[in-house]
């Protein structure tokens, strides 16, 4: 007998038998969720969603109630009940040839503000990039204090630095050959004031968006950067197709937020114009102030904040209409 024939065959496992496919149009089987998961998120989010409704619901349904009502210092002090007037208050404001100046200059500021933040805080973003680790660190630590600085500090230190009597920048531009610029005054016109606030809010807004830029930047793949540069695309090239169609959802992010920020500038004027803005140094949020509590009439003041917030929702909306525009190509 050969050892062939008293070998005991080894068993063969039967084959797996595929499953079978799936019916098209068959109903998928749901999962089953245990009583409660779906109040979970509400229950957790309930504090906070409770916070926001009395730190801002209730003030933002007292301002629009106020902005419908004749309401001054009687009202307040309680001499006279407050009156209804209906849309009196927003006809006398949309009436009044002062407050379209005050809106178009509020967007000029706004807008330069932006513009200004979102160029030198990409290329900030960019530059650091390229510098050793240390040098990024450190600049990184800056723009954090910067950053970190309270706004009444940041606007009495830019108020005298550009002081007419003691100003550091006037004594510098001052050594520039032909250049006498010992006793400007840089707030005597309205343009060379705002320009000096429109200065102090970039500086303050740009750390944020050199931070935010810098991570963004990390996201783009090396790959695609060499590839363009291969196919003959200069530094530009490579920025314009390569690095800003990755970055644009953060730069939209950053501009509508650039924008309601500085749509809102309040603290960097009042302080700089010592509590009394002048005329042409009044921005919407100012202005509001001074109809509020320096005229007196809370009612017309309220009028101007809730103009003020209809035209930062639409902003607000134009975002979202970007954001899911980004979201369907994705």
């Amino acid at each position: 007998m050969s050892a062939a024939d008293t070998t005991t065959p080894a068993k063969v496992p039967p084959p797996r038998q595929a499953p079978p496919p799936a019916v098209a149009g068959a109903p998928r089987a749901k999962k089953k969720r245990t009583p409660g998961t779906a109040a979970a998120p509400w229950v957790l989010l309930a504090p906070c969603l409770l916070i926001l409704v009395l730190v801002l619901g209730y003030p933002m349904v007292r301002l629009v109630t106020l902005s419908f009502e004749k309401f001054g210092q009687s009202q307040l002090w309680g001499f006279q009940p407050a009156e209804s007037v209906g849309f009196d208050n927003f006809q006398g404001v949309l009436s009044d040839g002062e407050f379209w100046q005050v809106v178009l200059r509020t967007v000029l500021f706004a807008g330069g503000a932006v513009v200004f933040t979102m160029v030198v805080g990409m290329l900030i973003a960019l530059l650091l990039q390229r510098v050793s680790g240390w040098v990024k660190t450190l600049i990184n630590i800056v723009l954090v204090a910067s950053w970190g600085m309270p706004i009444i500090v940041a606007t009495t230190v830019f108020k005298w630095l550009f002081d007419s009597d003691y100003g550091v920048f006037n004594a510098l531009l001052s050594k520039l050959p032909g250049v006498d610029m010992i006793g400007h005054n840089w707030f005597a016109s309205g343009t060379q004031g705002l320009s000096v606030i429109m200065l102090l809010v970039v500086w303050g807004a740009v750390p944020f968006v050199v931070i935010t830029l810098s991570a963004g930047l990390t996201q783009v793949p090396a790959e695609l950067e060499e590839a363009a540069r291969l196919d003959g695309a200069g530094s530009w090239g490579v920025f314009r197709h390569v690095t800003l169609p990755i970055l644009k959802p953060i730069i939209v992010m950053l501009t509508t937020l650039s924008v309601i920020w500085d749509m809102g500038v309040f603290p960097q004027v009042f302080v700089m114009r010592g509590g009394h803005p002048e005329a042409e140094f009044q921005l919407l949020t100012t202005y509001s102030y001074d109809r509020a509590f320096v005229v007196n009439d809370y009612a017309q003041g309220s009028a101007i904040a809730v103009l003020t917030v209809l035209l930062l929702l639409g902003v607000v909306a134009v975002y979202m209409r970007q954001m899911l525009q980004i979201g369907e190509v994705e």
